[in-house]
């Protein structure tokens, strides 16, 4: 199990209670003007936070040394505030609409969110109370399908606002990530049931068992070879699943690395965060793993993606910073405004900039790379 910050709302553990505490604790704040659902409204620019972070060093492709950033980059960070206090945005997509696409999973504010290139915020409120909106994704259909932790259910959501919900059948299954498939399903895990479920365009669903009794798979990702590839993070391995059900596992060398979020890479493979392992991974579609350090200790590397550049870029949940690490392994970071807000999912946006949430600190961030 995994113990600090805010680490407790991870696996089993409900986030209503202890969440509820953490984030008002932590949270800056929303700051921004309430919104009605579905209305848009522009967030106003004393909301908007933009710095230049300066790079930190990053480490070689070994890990045993590190080198600056011979280019000079910068990183330029803009962040949003949302219109509602502890809105507890976790998951964000790029959506088939040319915006971006965020859940929020605070009880009290039980949204999912559309944010322009602009940075104009929409919300459209859940259907289900106290839904806790968590993983999401976007499906062949060209809507969006997320996770309602809370209610036991996942639902889709048209780009016009419009949703609906399909129950899970057995309770406590704790669904966490969602990921859509080349089959044409989308496919979410179960950390409590320990599966990977299937997900038909018409909310069928068909659970596959992992080998691994108390596995707890989290993060899944659609893998170039036409399978889905997922983490757990209990077994410490990573698994992959044929569109027919078939799994594979593959275990990860650094013993109680807690495997979290998983990306397919621009080079063909997996690219994993190892949130007690403080290092990113890389599995080939063969099942080989290679692993690289965080220059940041006790960072918690979380959410992952792949970039427009050619590089993978990461969250560290208590560095408080973005990472890229490139196809070779070579790792840059880059500091975030706000102090404490728990990055969490990351996306890359049209724009080709790379886009993120800020749990507790109830922002959307935008990272830009500039000379």
């Amino acid at each position: 199990m995994i113990g600090g910050s805010m680490r407790a709302r991870f696996f089993v553990f409900p986030w209503s209670a202890l969440g509820a505490l953490l984030l008002a604790a932590c949270s800056s704040g929303g700051g921004g003007v309430p919104v009605v659902d579905g209305a848009t409204v522009d967030v106003a620019m004393a909301d908007v936070q933009t710095s230049d972070a300066a790079v930190e060093d990053g480490a070689s492709s070994n890990g045993d040394s590190s080198d600056g950033d011979a280019s000079g980059t910068t990183a330029v960070i803009t962040e949003f505030t949302l219109p509602a206090a502890n809105s507890a945005p976790e998951a964000i997509v790029a959506g088939p609409d040319g915006n971006l696409w965020f859940t929020e999973s605070g009880s009290e504010v039980n949204k999912i969110g559309r944010l322009t290139l602009d940075g104009a915020i929409t919300e459209f409120a859940i259907p289900t109370a106290a839904a806790q909106a968590w993983g999401m994704t976007v499906g062949a259909d060209h809507n969006l399908w997320f996770i309602e932790q809370g209610a036991g259910q996942i639902a889709r959501l048209t780009p016009a606002g419009v949703f609906t919900e399909f129950p899970i059948t057995t309770d406590g299954r704790y669904p966490f990530g969602i990921t859509a498939g080349a089959d044409g399903n989308v496919w979410f895990t179960e950390q409590s049931g320990n599966q990977i479920v299937r997900v038909a365009p018409d909310g069928t669903m068909m659970g596959f068992a992992l080998p691994t009794a108390g596995g707890y798979p989290v993060g899944i990702t659609a893998g170039p070879d036409g399978n889905l590839w997922f983490t757990e993070g209990n077994g410490n391995k990573i698994g992959r699943i044929t569109p027919a059900g078939v799994v594979t596992e593959f275990a990860v060398p650094t013993a109680q690395c807690t495997p979290y979020g998983i990306a397919a890479g621009p080079d063909g493979n997996l690219w994993f965060t190892e949130y007690n392992g403080v290092k990113i991974g890389r599995i080939t579609p063969a099942g080989v793993v290679s692993e690289f350090p965080i220059p940041t200790p006790t960072c918690t590397p979380y959410g992952i993606t792949a970039g427009a550049d050619g590089n993978i870029w990461f969250t560290e949940y208590d560095g408080v910073k973005v990472g890229r690490i490139t196809p070779t392994g070579t790792i840059t970071e880059f500091p975030i405004v706000t102090a404490h807000c728990y990055p969490s999912l990351i996306t890359t946006g049209p724009d080709g900039n790379i886009w993120f949430t800020e749990y507790a600190g109830n922002k959307i961030g935008r990272l830009g790379l500039g000379p």
